[in-house]
Protein backbone atom coordinates (compact mmCIF):
# COMPACT_ATOMS: atom_id res chain seq x y z
CA UNK A 1 0.00 0.00 0.00
CA UNK A 2 1.18 3.53 -0.82
CA UNK A 3 1.78 6.21 1.10
CA UNK A 4 -0.81 7.98 -0.79
CA UNK A 5 -3.21 5.33 -0.24
CA UNK A 6 -2.66 5.04 3.22
CA UNK A 7 -3.34 9.17 3.59
CA UNK A 8 -6.86 8.66 1.79
CA UNK A 9 -7.45 5.68 3.86
CA UNK A 10 -7.07 7.76 7.27
CA UNK A 11 -8.81 11.02 5.75
CA UNK A 12 -11.23 8.01 4.99
CA UNK A 13 -11.40 6.50 8.86
CA UNK A 14 -11.28 10.35 10.50
CA UNK A 15 -14.34 11.37 8.54
CA UNK A 16 -15.95 8.45 9.68
CA UNK A 17 -15.18 9.04 12.98
CA UNK A 18 -16.53 12.76 13.62
CA UNK A 19 -19.58 11.27 11.73
CA UNK A 20 -19.90 8.57 14.82
CA UNK A 21 -19.12 11.23 17.39
CA UNK A 22 -21.86 13.53 15.84
CA UNK A 23 -23.33 13.70 18.91
CA UNK A 24 -20.37 15.18 20.73
CA UNK A 25 -19.44 17.45 18.06
CA UNK A 26 -22.85 18.57 17.02
CA UNK A 27 -21.50 19.46 13.75
CA UNK A 28 -24.09 17.51 11.38
CA UNK A 29 -22.71 14.38 9.62
CA UNK A 30 -23.52 15.43 6.12
CA UNK A 31 -21.10 18.57 6.28
CA UNK A 32 -18.70 16.10 7.44
CA UNK A 33 -19.30 13.84 4.94
CA UNK A 34 -19.13 16.19 2.07
CA UNK A 35 -15.74 17.21 3.79
CA UNK A 36 -14.61 13.60 3.42
CA UNK A 37 -15.65 13.20 -0.24
CA UNK A 38 -13.57 16.41 -1.10
CA UNK A 39 -10.57 15.60 0.44
CA UNK A 40 -10.28 11.96 -0.42
CA UNK A 41 -10.36 12.46 -4.07
CA UNK A 42 -8.26 15.92 -3.83
CA UNK A 43 -5.78 13.30 -2.26
CA UNK A 44 -6.27 11.12 -5.34
CA UNK A 45 -5.69 13.24 -8.06
CA UNK A 46 -2.29 14.07 -6.31
CA UNK A 47 -0.63 10.84 -8.20
CA UNK A 48 -4.19 9.35 -10.32
CA UNK A 49 -1.59 7.10 -12.63
CA UNK A 50 -0.79 4.84 -9.57
CA UNK A 51 -4.70 4.00 -9.42
CA UNK A 52 -5.58 4.12 -12.91
CA UNK A 53 -2.07 3.76 -15.36
CA UNK A 54 -3.82 5.16 -18.46
CA UNK A 55 -4.67 9.06 -16.26
CA UNK A 56 -1.05 10.36 -17.80
CA UNK A 57 -0.33 13.49 -19.20
CA UNK A 58 -3.05 15.32 -20.81
CA UNK A 59 -5.16 12.18 -20.22
CA UNK A 60 -5.38 12.70 -16.34
CA UNK A 61 -8.61 15.34 -16.46
CA UNK A 62 -10.09 13.31 -18.73
CA UNK A 63 -9.65 9.83 -17.46
CA UNK A 64 -10.39 11.08 -13.92
CA UNK A 65 -13.53 12.91 -14.90
CA UNK A 66 -14.93 9.88 -16.49
CA UNK A 67 -14.29 7.76 -13.41
CA UNK A 68 -15.52 10.28 -11.36
CA UNK A 69 -18.52 10.41 -13.25
CA UNK A 70 -19.66 7.07 -13.58
CA UNK A 71 -19.52 6.66 -9.81
CA UNK A 72 -21.66 9.84 -9.66
CA UNK A 73 -24.26 8.52 -11.90
CA UNK A 74 -24.28 5.19 -9.47
CA UNK A 75 -24.80 7.27 -6.90
CA UNK A 76 -26.98 9.32 -8.06
CA UNK A 77 -29.27 6.28 -8.83
CA UNK A 78 -29.49 5.74 -4.62
CA UNK A 79 -30.44 9.40 -4.66
CA UNK A 80 -32.85 9.81 -6.63
CA UNK A 81 -34.51 6.48 -5.72
CA UNK A 82 -34.43 7.85 -1.70
CA UNK A 83 -35.92 10.90 -2.87
CA UNK A 84 -38.67 9.62 -4.73
CA UNK A 85 -39.35 6.94 -2.08
CA UNK A 86 -39.47 9.51 0.36
CA UNK A 87 -41.92 11.90 -1.75
CA UNK A 88 -43.92 9.00 -2.43
CA UNK A 89 -44.43 7.50 1.39
CA UNK A 90 -45.02 11.34 2.45
CA UNK A 91 -48.01 11.57 -0.03
CA UNK A 92 -49.69 8.84 0.46
CA UNK A 93 -49.24 9.53 4.35
CA UNK A 94 -50.34 13.14 4.21
CA UNK A 95 -53.45 12.05 2.71
CA UNK A 96 -54.31 9.02 5.40
CA UNK A 97 -53.11 6.74 2.73
CA UNK A 98 -51.14 4.59 5.92
CA UNK A 99 -54.51 4.68 8.34
CA UNK A 100 -56.03 1.39 7.98
CA UNK A 101 -52.56 0.06 8.67
CA UNK A 102 -51.74 2.39 11.88
CA UNK A 103 -55.17 0.71 12.92
CA UNK A 104 -54.32 -2.87 12.20
CA UNK A 105 -51.61 -2.46 13.66
CA UNK A 106 -52.86 -0.33 17.11
CA UNK A 107 -52.76 -1.70 20.43
CA UNK A 108 -52.54 -0.48 23.94
CA UNK A 109 -49.42 -2.99 25.07
CA UNK A 110 -46.42 -1.97 24.01
CA UNK A 111 -44.90 -5.28 23.92
CA UNK A 112 -47.87 -6.53 21.50
CA UNK A 113 -47.07 -3.25 19.34
CA UNK A 114 -43.26 -4.21 18.69
CA UNK A 115 -44.12 -8.11 17.75
CA UNK A 116 -46.23 -6.18 14.78
CA UNK A 117 -44.15 -3.32 13.91
CA UNK A 118 -41.40 -6.87 13.46
CA UNK A 119 -43.05 -8.61 11.40
CA UNK A 120 -44.70 -6.08 9.46
CA UNK A 121 -41.53 -5.05 8.65
CA UNK A 122 -39.68 -8.12 7.80
CA UNK A 123 -42.25 -9.30 5.38
CA UNK A 124 -42.40 -5.57 3.49
CA UNK A 125 -38.81 -4.83 3.11
CA UNK A 126 -38.54 -8.45 1.40
CA UNK A 127 -41.58 -7.13 -1.23
CA UNK A 128 -40.84 -3.81 -1.45
CA UNK A 129 -37.13 -2.94 -0.41
CA UNK A 130 -35.40 -1.89 3.41
CA UNK A 131 -35.08 1.96 3.14
CA UNK A 132 -38.65 2.34 1.63
CA UNK A 133 -39.93 -0.08 4.34
CA UNK A 134 -38.19 1.97 7.09
CA UNK A 135 -39.88 5.29 5.37
CA UNK A 136 -43.05 3.79 5.76
CA UNK A 137 -43.00 2.32 9.22
CA UNK A 138 -41.34 5.65 11.04
CA UNK A 139 -44.60 7.17 9.82
CA UNK A 140 -46.96 5.13 10.99
CA UNK A 141 -44.74 4.93 14.54
CA UNK A 142 -44.93 8.78 14.75
CA UNK A 143 -49.27 8.12 14.46
CA UNK A 144 -48.55 5.35 17.11
CA UNK A 145 -46.24 5.87 19.91
CA UNK A 146 -45.65 9.49 21.39
CA UNK A 147 -43.00 8.79 24.41
CA UNK A 148 -39.72 9.55 22.84
CA UNK A 149 -37.47 6.95 24.48
CA UNK A 150 -40.15 3.84 23.17
CA UNK A 151 -40.01 5.35 19.75
CA UNK A 152 -36.09 5.53 19.15
CA UNK A 153 -36.27 1.61 20.65
CA UNK A 154 -39.15 1.08 18.30
CA UNK A 155 -37.53 2.94 15.47
CA UNK A 156 -33.85 0.83 16.22
CA UNK A 157 -36.26 -2.00 15.61
CA UNK A 158 -37.25 -1.43 12.33
CA UNK A 159 -33.61 -0.87 11.42
CA UNK A 160 -32.85 -4.14 12.45
CA UNK A 161 -36.23 -5.67 11.03
CA UNK A 162 -35.90 -4.15 7.22
CA UNK A 163 -32.21 -5.14 6.96
CA UNK A 164 -33.39 -8.73 7.70
CA UNK A 165 -36.52 -9.24 5.80
CA UNK A 166 -34.19 -7.54 3.36
CA UNK A 167 -31.56 -10.42 2.54
CA UNK A 168 -33.70 -13.33 2.32
CA UNK A 169 -35.37 -11.61 -0.41
CA UNK A 170 -33.88 -11.58 -4.32
CA UNK A 171 -35.34 -7.76 -4.66
CA UNK A 172 -35.70 -7.11 -0.70
CA UNK A 173 -31.71 -5.02 -1.09
CA UNK A 174 -29.48 -3.80 -3.18
CA UNK A 175 -27.35 -6.16 -2.79
CA UNK A 176 -29.27 -9.14 -3.00
CA UNK A 177 -30.62 -7.60 -6.36
CA UNK A 178 -26.40 -7.28 -7.64
CA UNK A 179 -25.73 -10.96 -6.52
CA UNK A 180 -29.70 -11.85 -8.28
CA UNK A 181 -28.91 -10.18 -11.29
CA UNK A 182 -25.01 -11.27 -11.81
CA UNK A 183 -26.77 -15.00 -11.47
CA UNK A 184 -25.25 -16.31 -8.40
CA UNK A 185 -28.03 -16.57 -6.07
CA UNK A 186 -30.98 -17.66 -7.56
CA UNK A 187 -35.03 -16.87 -6.16
CA UNK A 188 -35.48 -19.76 -4.91
CA UNK A 189 -32.05 -21.05 -3.24
CA UNK A 190 -31.75 -17.74 -1.40
CA UNK A 191 -35.75 -17.43 -0.11
CA UNK A 192 -35.82 -21.44 1.02
CA UNK A 193 -32.08 -21.37 2.95
CA UNK A 194 -31.89 -18.27 4.30
CA UNK A 195 -35.13 -17.27 5.39
CA UNK A 196 -34.72 -18.79 8.86
CA UNK A 197 -31.79 -17.18 9.50
CA UNK A 198 -32.88 -14.15 8.54
CA UNK A 199 -35.79 -14.70 10.94
CA UNK A 200 -34.25 -15.32 13.54
CA UNK A 201 -31.79 -12.49 13.13
CA UNK A 202 -34.64 -10.97 13.54
CA UNK A 203 -36.77 -12.74 17.15
CA UNK A 204 -33.77 -12.92 18.86
CA UNK A 205 -32.91 -9.10 19.08
CA UNK A 206 -37.13 -8.11 19.02
CA UNK A 207 -37.45 -10.35 22.14
CA UNK A 208 -34.51 -8.56 24.03
CA UNK A 209 -35.80 -5.14 23.41
CA UNK A 210 -39.46 -6.03 24.16
CA UNK A 211 -37.53 -6.78 27.82
CA UNK A 212 -37.38 -2.94 27.89
CA UNK A 213 -40.75 -2.25 27.01
CA UNK A 214 -43.48 -2.29 29.93
CA UNK A 215 -46.81 -1.19 30.23
CA UNK A 216 -49.55 0.61 27.66
CA UNK A 217 -48.77 3.12 24.82
CA UNK A 218 -50.21 6.89 25.15
CA UNK A 219 -51.63 7.74 21.93
CA UNK A 220 -48.97 9.97 19.70
CA UNK A 221 -49.65 13.72 19.47
CA UNK A 222 -46.17 14.75 16.93
CA UNK A 223 -46.14 18.24 16.19
CA UNK A 224 -47.12 19.05 12.59
CA UNK A 225 -49.17 15.87 12.74
CA UNK A 226 -52.54 17.02 14.71
CA UNK A 227 -55.59 16.09 13.11
CA UNK A 228 -56.99 17.88 10.23
CA UNK A 229 -59.91 17.30 8.08
CA UNK A 230 -59.27 15.81 4.88
CA UNK A 231 -60.11 17.09 1.57
CA UNK A 232 -60.19 14.27 -0.23
CA UNK A 233 -62.96 11.44 -0.56
CA UNK A 234 -62.12 7.90 0.96
CA UNK A 235 -62.42 6.54 -2.69
CA UNK A 236 -59.76 9.33 -3.53
CA UNK A 237 -57.98 8.25 -0.74
CA UNK A 238 -57.79 4.53 -1.46
CA UNK A 239 -56.63 5.17 -4.68
CA UNK A 240 -53.97 7.33 -3.63
CA UNK A 241 -52.69 4.63 -1.44
CA UNK A 242 -52.42 1.93 -4.21
CA UNK A 243 -50.82 3.72 -6.56
CA UNK A 244 -48.72 4.75 -4.18
CA UNK A 245 -48.03 1.31 -2.11
CA UNK A 246 -48.85 -0.89 -5.34
CA UNK A 247 -46.37 0.93 -7.49
CA UNK A 248 -43.24 0.62 -4.60
CA UNK A 249 -44.37 -2.75 -4.71
CA UNK A 250 -44.05 -3.11 -8.83
CA UNK A 251 -40.90 -1.64 -8.71
CA UNK A 252 -38.83 -4.76 -9.00
CA UNK A 253 -41.43 -6.36 -11.70
CA UNK A 254 -40.90 -3.31 -13.89
CA UNK A 255 -37.11 -3.43 -13.25
CA UNK A 256 -37.30 -7.21 -14.53
CA UNK A 257 -39.17 -6.46 -17.69
CA UNK A 258 -37.46 -3.26 -18.69
CA UNK A 259 -34.09 -4.20 -17.29
CA UNK A 260 -33.66 -0.14 -16.41
CA UNK A 261 -32.44 0.83 -12.83
CA UNK A 262 -35.02 0.96 -10.67
CA UNK A 263 -34.79 4.27 -9.71
CA UNK A 264 -36.35 5.11 -13.54
CA UNK A 265 -39.71 3.00 -12.14
CA UNK A 266 -39.87 5.18 -8.94
CA UNK A 267 -39.72 8.01 -11.01
CA UNK A 268 -42.85 6.31 -13.08
CA UNK A 269 -45.14 6.05 -9.87
CA UNK A 270 -43.76 9.85 -8.17
CA UNK A 271 -44.99 10.86 -12.11
CA UNK A 272 -48.16 8.61 -12.32
CA UNK A 273 -48.92 10.06 -8.14
CA UNK A 274 -48.22 13.50 -8.80
CA UNK A 275 -50.12 14.04 -11.80
CA UNK A 276 -53.25 12.31 -10.42
CA UNK A 277 -52.91 14.00 -7.11
CA UNK A 278 -52.75 17.30 -9.22
CA UNK A 279 -55.96 16.37 -10.54
CA UNK A 280 -57.63 15.82 -7.73
CA UNK A 281 -57.08 18.85 -5.83
CA UNK A 282 -57.56 20.64 -8.79
CA UNK A 283 -60.88 19.63 -8.79
CA UNK A 284 -62.04 19.85 -5.36
CA UNK A 285 -65.85 20.78 -5.27
CA UNK A 286 -65.46 23.71 -2.26
CA UNK A 287 -62.87 26.78 -3.37
CA UNK A 288 -62.11 28.08 0.04
CA UNK A 289 -60.44 24.13 0.48
CA UNK A 290 -57.99 25.28 -1.48
CA UNK A 291 -56.09 26.59 1.49
CA UNK A 292 -55.11 23.15 2.46
CA UNK A 293 -53.02 22.32 -0.40
CA UNK A 294 -50.11 21.76 0.82
CA UNK A 295 -50.69 18.17 0.38
CA UNK A 296 -49.58 18.58 -3.49
CA UNK A 297 -46.23 17.08 -4.79
CA UNK A 298 -44.51 19.85 -5.03
CA UNK A 299 -44.67 21.71 -1.75
CA UNK A 300 -43.39 17.83 -0.43
CA UNK A 301 -40.62 18.07 -2.31
CA UNK A 302 -39.87 21.22 -0.84
CA UNK A 303 -39.40 19.88 2.31
CA UNK A 304 -37.09 16.37 1.71
CA UNK A 305 -34.39 16.07 3.98
CA UNK A 306 -31.39 17.24 1.75
CA UNK A 307 -28.77 16.43 4.71
CA UNK A 308 -29.78 12.97 4.18
CA UNK A 309 -28.99 13.01 0.91
CA UNK A 310 -25.93 15.53 0.58
CA UNK A 311 -24.70 12.70 3.38
CA UNK A 312 -25.58 9.97 1.07
CA UNK A 313 -23.68 12.09 -1.71
CA UNK A 314 -20.42 12.64 0.34
CA UNK A 315 -20.14 8.86 2.04
CA UNK A 316 -20.70 6.96 -1.27
CA UNK A 317 -18.45 8.90 -3.26
CA UNK A 318 -15.74 8.90 -0.52
CA UNK A 319 -16.14 5.01 -0.49
CA UNK A 320 -16.28 5.06 -4.65
CA UNK A 321 -12.98 6.55 -4.15
CA UNK A 322 -11.59 4.21 -2.05
CA UNK A 323 -12.77 1.65 -4.58
CA UNK A 324 -10.57 3.22 -7.00
CA UNK A 325 -7.68 3.00 -5.13
CA UNK A 326 -8.04 -1.08 -4.68
CA UNK A 327 -8.06 -1.38 -1.15
CA UNK A 328 -11.67 -3.03 -0.89
CA UNK A 329 -10.27 -5.64 -3.17
CA UNK A 330 -6.81 -5.45 -1.15
CA UNK A 331 -8.84 -6.28 2.01
CA UNK A 332 -10.95 -8.96 0.21
CA UNK A 333 -7.91 -10.38 -0.67
CA UNK A 334 -6.75 -10.39 2.86
CA UNK A 335 -9.27 -12.02 4.71
CA UNK A 336 -9.00 -14.98 2.28
CA UNK A 337 -5.57 -15.76 3.04
CA UNK A 338 -6.07 -14.86 6.86
CA UNK A 339 -8.76 -16.84 7.39
CA UNK A 340 -7.69 -19.60 5.03
CA UNK A 341 -10.60 -19.76 2.79
CA UNK A 342 -13.47 -20.27 5.73
CA UNK A 343 -16.38 -18.93 4.18
CA UNK A 344 -18.63 -18.35 7.80
CA UNK A 345 -15.17 -16.28 9.08
CA UNK A 346 -14.95 -14.36 5.52
CA UNK A 347 -18.52 -13.67 5.00
CA UNK A 348 -18.52 -12.80 9.02
CA UNK A 349 -15.83 -10.21 8.54
CA UNK A 350 -17.66 -8.78 5.57
CA UNK A 351 -21.03 -8.33 7.47
CA UNK A 352 -19.27 -6.39 10.36
CA UNK A 353 -17.34 -4.31 7.70
CA UNK A 354 -20.80 -3.74 6.11
CA UNK A 355 -21.78 -1.29 9.21
CA UNK A 356 -18.60 0.65 8.64
CA UNK A 357 -18.84 0.68 5.00
CA UNK A 358 -21.09 0.56 2.30
CA UNK A 359 -22.42 -3.10 1.48
CA UNK A 360 -23.11 -1.77 -1.56
CA UNK A 361 -19.06 -0.88 -3.11
CA UNK A 362 -17.95 -4.43 -0.79
CA UNK A 363 -20.11 -6.78 -1.95
CA UNK A 364 -19.02 -5.45 -5.86
CA UNK A 365 -15.77 -5.73 -4.46
CA UNK A 366 -16.20 -9.09 -3.48
CA UNK A 367 -18.56 -10.25 -6.95
CA UNK A 368 -15.17 -8.69 -8.77
CA UNK A 369 -12.69 -10.79 -6.47
CA UNK A 370 -14.46 -14.11 -6.84
CA UNK A 371 -15.47 -16.07 -10.11
CA UNK A 372 -18.16 -18.70 -9.39
CA UNK A 373 -17.39 -21.80 -9.53
CA UNK A 374 -19.25 -25.31 -11.48
CA UNK A 375 -19.57 -26.64 -7.74
CA UNK A 376 -18.42 -26.38 -4.18
CA UNK A 377 -19.10 -23.41 -1.74
CA UNK A 378 -18.09 -21.00 -4.54
CA UNK A 379 -21.03 -22.24 -7.18
CA UNK A 380 -24.46 -20.77 -7.57
CA UNK A 381 -26.60 -20.64 -4.40
CA UNK A 382 -23.19 -21.89 -2.66
CA UNK A 383 -22.47 -21.33 0.78
CA UNK A 384 -19.88 -18.14 0.06
CA UNK A 385 -23.16 -15.99 -1.85
CA UNK A 386 -26.02 -17.02 0.45
CA UNK A 387 -23.38 -15.93 3.14
CA UNK A 388 -22.54 -12.82 1.46
CA UNK A 389 -26.20 -12.11 0.84
CA UNK A 390 -26.80 -12.31 4.64
CA UNK A 391 -24.17 -10.86 6.02
CA UNK A 392 -23.50 -7.48 3.92
CA UNK A 393 -27.35 -7.04 4.52
CA UNK A 394 -28.14 -7.69 8.37
CA UNK A 395 -24.55 -7.36 9.15
CA UNK A 396 -25.39 -3.32 8.51
CA UNK A 397 -27.53 -3.47 11.43
CA UNK A 398 -25.07 -2.83 14.15
CA UNK A 399 -24.33 0.11 13.40
CA UNK A 400 -27.12 3.01 12.30
CA UNK A 401 -25.28 4.52 9.62
CA UNK A 402 -24.38 0.64 8.46
CA UNK A 403 -27.33 0.64 6.05
CA UNK A 404 -29.34 2.79 4.01
CA UNK A 405 -32.30 2.03 6.48
CA UNK A 406 -30.02 3.15 9.16
CA UNK A 407 -29.52 6.14 7.57
CA UNK A 408 -32.74 7.13 7.07
CA UNK A 409 -34.21 6.05 9.98
CA UNK A 410 -31.41 8.14 11.91
CA UNK A 411 -32.39 11.45 9.73
CA UNK A 412 -35.88 11.15 10.51
CA UNK A 413 -36.35 10.25 14.38
CA UNK A 414 -33.06 11.91 14.93
CA UNK A 415 -31.19 8.82 16.31
CA UNK A 416 -27.73 9.59 17.68
CA UNK A 417 -25.06 7.56 16.53
CA UNK A 418 -24.16 7.07 19.95
CA UNK A 419 -27.01 6.11 21.31
CA UNK A 420 -27.69 2.80 19.39
CA UNK A 421 -24.37 1.73 19.94
CA UNK A 422 -24.66 2.02 23.67
CA UNK A 423 -28.32 0.49 23.69
CA UNK A 424 -28.59 -1.43 20.27
CA UNK A 425 -25.31 -2.62 18.71
CA UNK A 426 -24.84 -5.63 20.80
CA UNK A 427 -28.49 -6.96 20.34
CA UNK A 428 -28.31 -6.42 16.51
CA UNK A 429 -24.67 -8.22 16.82
CA UNK A 430 -26.31 -11.15 19.02
CA UNK A 431 -28.89 -11.97 16.18
CA UNK A 432 -26.52 -11.55 13.10
CA UNK A 433 -24.31 -14.22 14.59
CA UNK A 434 -27.32 -16.19 15.45
CA UNK A 435 -28.67 -16.14 12.24
CA UNK A 436 -24.40 -17.66 11.48
CA UNK A 437 -25.44 -20.22 13.25
CA UNK A 438 -28.53 -21.52 11.99
CA UNK A 439 -27.45 -21.03 8.49
CA UNK A 440 -24.43 -23.65 9.57
CA UNK A 441 -26.37 -26.01 11.17
CA UNK A 442 -29.23 -26.24 8.18
CA UNK A 443 -26.17 -26.89 5.94
CA UNK A 444 -24.95 -29.11 8.42
CA UNK A 445 -27.61 -31.44 9.27
CA UNK A 446 -30.68 -30.62 7.20
CA UNK A 447 -29.62 -29.37 3.54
Amino acid sequence: MTPLTVAIVVAFCIGYFFIAIESVTKVNKAAIALLMLVVTWTLFMIDPSGFLPEAVGEQMPAVVSDVMERHLGSTATTLFFLMGAMTIVELVDQNGGFNFVRDLMHTRSKRKLLWRIAFMTFFLSAILDNLTTSIVMIMILRKLVSERRDRMIYASLVIIAANSGGAFSPIGDVTTIMLWNKGVITAPGVISEMLVPSLLSLIIPAFILSLSLKGELRYATMPNQTSQPNELTALQRKTIFMLGVGGLIMVPVFKSITHLPPFVSILLVLGVLWTVTEVFYAHLKNPEEKGAMQKRVALMLSRIDMSTILFFLGVLMAVACLKTTGVLTMLGNGLNVAFNGNQYLITGIIGVLSSIIDNVPLVAGCMGMYSVAPSGDMAVDGIFWQLLAYCAGVGGSMLIIGSAAGVVVMGLEKISFGWYLKHISWIALIGYLAGILCYWLEKMFII
